[in-house]
């Protein structure tokens, strides 16, 4: 069977140097490493592999031709965005080779995107990911109410900002409560603490968390106790500084914690040209820390003028209403006065009056009228009454025993007894004899 052939000794029968192949891609790989080490190369990313290892693998080109390149989980989790396909970087890697396959690879060490710093191509990734998510939506914010009657102010408990925060509370609206929830605003594994604080509010609160699109905040264990304080309004403040200052305001874990808090998330980050991924989570945003106090608080005086014209407009509308009213009951009593029975009552009575007079009048007319036909009737009556023919001089002779009118002579007889009636006297007679008499 035939020995392994030691690489180091050449043979006793030859000049020529035998290396067995590992030999060979490791002294290329020192070589490599001697001559070449470490260098920046730029190139367009292809072939890319995330393994769930965290390594990172992809390849290196440009129009000529290709590399392959690796990037340990310890480097990859260095990277504050993400590699994508197509990408342009600039790589610190060290040149070596893949002894397994026998491939020239680069061990990537640090990348930096080609033509504009990571931090903000981390920036615009997660804000297009995020926007497409609908997390930046109108329709999903909150608004903030106008009286507050109680904020949790997220920042630092020591920073200029809280202090500018209080400042403003004090001038405009003194008596509000505020509640501080400390956590750093700046360094590694701030973002964490900043989430933990906003996922906190649930628990004070008692309220649910607001529903995310895609994807939800993680549980950061705040062990907040469920305390059901009556707040409003969350205040996410932090003074200015670069754009590495704020960078755990740009990170996806506190975007996401923004939009499932159950109260509205107000934010005043930085200065006003700074715009961060929570500015555009946030319901409202402020450019900074004391403009966001100013929009959520009411300004104290200015609404104590408010009220003061308010007030004088009141007086004004009242006045003018009870006037109106007056008016329109002023009517309604005279209306109700001449419909009112004791109205009708006059009225009828007045009418009554009227009528007993025209009554009595016409009573009057009509006795004068009879009187007088009375009168000509008795005048009549008396004109044929026996009565006057009497008064004229002539008599009216009965018979006594039988009251027979005598109109002629021969109805007497003598020694009959006669009743004479003369216009003033009743005249008792006997008949001595009856004479006749000649006419003339």
């Amino acid at each position: 069977m035939p020995q392994p052939v030691d690489p180091s000794i050449s043979s006793e029968t030859s000049e020529r140097r035998i290396y067995t192949v590992a030999r060979l891609l490791t002294g290329l790989r020192r070589l490599l490493a001697d001559r070449v080490g470490h260098l920046w190369i730029v190139g367009e990313v292809s072939n890319l592999h995330r393994a769930p290892s965290g390594h990172c693998y992809f390849s290196l080109k440009d129009d000529v031709g290709q590399v392959r390149a690796v990037m340990f989980r310890a480097s990859a989790q260095r990277v504050r965005f993400d590699l994508e396909e197509g990408l342009e970087v600039l790589v610190y890697a060290e040149v070596s080779v893949y002894e397994a396959r026998g491939d020239l690879q680069l061990i990537v060490r640090e990348v930096e995107p080609r033509g504009q710093g990571a931090l903000q191509l981390a920036f615009e990734q997660l804000r297009a990911r995020l926007e497409s998510e609908g997390l930046f939506d109108e329709a999903r914010k909150l608004p903030v109410p106008d009286h507050p009657r109680a904020l949790a102010v997220v920042t630092s408990p020591t920073s200029a900002a809280l202090r500018d925060v209080i400042h403003v509370t004090g001038k405009r609206w003194p008596g509000v409560p505020l509640y501080i929830l400390p956590t750093r605003v700046q360094g590694a594994g701030a973002e964490r603490e900043i989430a933990a604080a906003i996922d906190a509010i649930a628990e004070i609160t008692g309220l649910p968390p607001r529903r995310v699109a895609e994807g939800a905040s993680p549980e950061n264990g705040s062990g907040a106790p469920a305390l059901e304080v009556e707040l409003d309004v969350v205040l996410l403040i932090r003074g200015g500084g670069s754009l590495e200052d704020l960078m755990c305001f740009n990170s996806e874990v506190v975007a996401r914690a923004i939009a499932s808090c159950p109260l509205p998330v107000v934010t005043g980050v930085g200065h006003e040209v700074d715009l961060t991924i929570a500015d555009l989570v946030a319901d409202l945003r402020a450019a900074t820390p004391s403009a966001a106090a100013v929009a959520v608080l009411p300004d104290r005086r200015a609404l104590g003028a408010q009220l003061g014209r308010d007030w004088s407009r009141l007086r004004v509308a009242i006045g003018s209403r009870i006037r109106h009213k007056r008016g329109d009951w002023q009517r309604e009593h005279e209306a109700l006065r001449v419909l009112a029975p004791s109205a009708k009552l006059v009225a009828q009575r007045t009418r009554l009056g009227a009528a007993i007079r025209a009554l009595a009048s016409a009573a009057r007319a009509a006795h004068q009228r009879q009187r007088a036909r009375l009168s000509e009737r008795v005048a009549r009556l008396d004109s044929l009454s026996p009565l006057a023919v009497l008064a004229r001089g002539y008599a009216l002779v009965r018979r006594t025993a039988d009251r027979e009118i005598i109109r002629q002579s021969d109805q007497l007889s003598q020694g009959e007894r006669l009743s004479i009636r003369v216009a003033e006297a009743q005249i008792e007679a006997v008949v001595e004899s009856v004479e006749p008499v000649a006419s003339d």
